[in-house]
């Protein structure tokens, strides 16, 4: 039975040793949001690259669909309900980075999580802003679209920041443990399953999102 991880782990100790955490789909999707965020960013001001931003925009909003479906009903530190946290678990959190034991969650911590559902929010935000805005609902949803854009890339400097602050603190690479899945934990916490199939399958749609839009087979999402 895995002991109960929706509490902080107070100190690392000698039993530890790296478990897998993040399962395949949770790893595809942070890396692909990433990539479809830059690309669109990149590709915003530029007409010749519009049909690669819009496919872009597309393709992140599928992801970020599925992110909440798989925050519903996948693996254990993907689910909502692990880590998402109120305000005094996210202050009591901060708090101890301030001491020389901060808290150490195996999954997301408080703050993280906090980070996480802003992303999802003001990304589906930007998704159907800049829909409206590319169908022609008028120039001030393109301005509106523009404001989100900004807002959602704070939130993700902020979360970047974050993450640098915590790998060093806890002594912890947590940028490669989102490449391998792997943390420190008990063996215990681990989880079982790496949901490679769902993975494939996530990689699967993406692929056929990109495919639909580039040749023109999805005549449907473009004005």
């Amino acid at each position: 039975m895995a002991s109960d991880v929706t509490s902080p782990d107070l100190e690392l100790t000698g039993d530890r040793t790296p478990i897998l955490v993040w399962d395949v789909p949770t790893r595809v999707f942070h890396w692909a949001l990433v990539f479809c965020f830059m690309l669109a960013y990149v590709t915003s001001e530029s007409e010749r690259w519009q049909l690669w931003h819009v496919t872009a925009g597309y393709v992140f909003g599928f992801l970020l669909i599925f992110r909440i479906f798989w925050g519903l009903i996948g693996t254990r530190y993907a689910r909502f309900t692990h880590f998402v946290r109120g305000p005094k678990a996210v202050a009591a959190y901060l708090r101890t980075l301030l001491t020389r034991h901060p808290a150490h969650y195996v999954g997301h911590n408080p703050a993280g999580a906090w980070a996480i559902i802003g992303i999802l929010m003001l990304g589906l935000m930007t998704v159907l802003t800049g829909w409206a805005s590319f169908n022609d609902y008028g120039d001030w949803i393109g301005e509106l679209h523009e404001a989100i854009v900004n807002l959602l890339l704070l939130v993700i400097v902020v979360h970047v920041v974050g993450v640098v602050v915590s790998s060093f603190l806890h002594r912890e690479n947590l940028v490669r443990a989102m490449v391998n899945g792997r943390k420190q934990g008990h063996p215990t916490d681990a989880i079982r399953y790496p949901q490679w199939i769902i993975g494939m399958l996530l990689i699967t749609g993406m692929l056929f999102f990109i495919w639909g839009l580039l040749t023109g087979h999805m005549p449907w999402l473009l004005p």
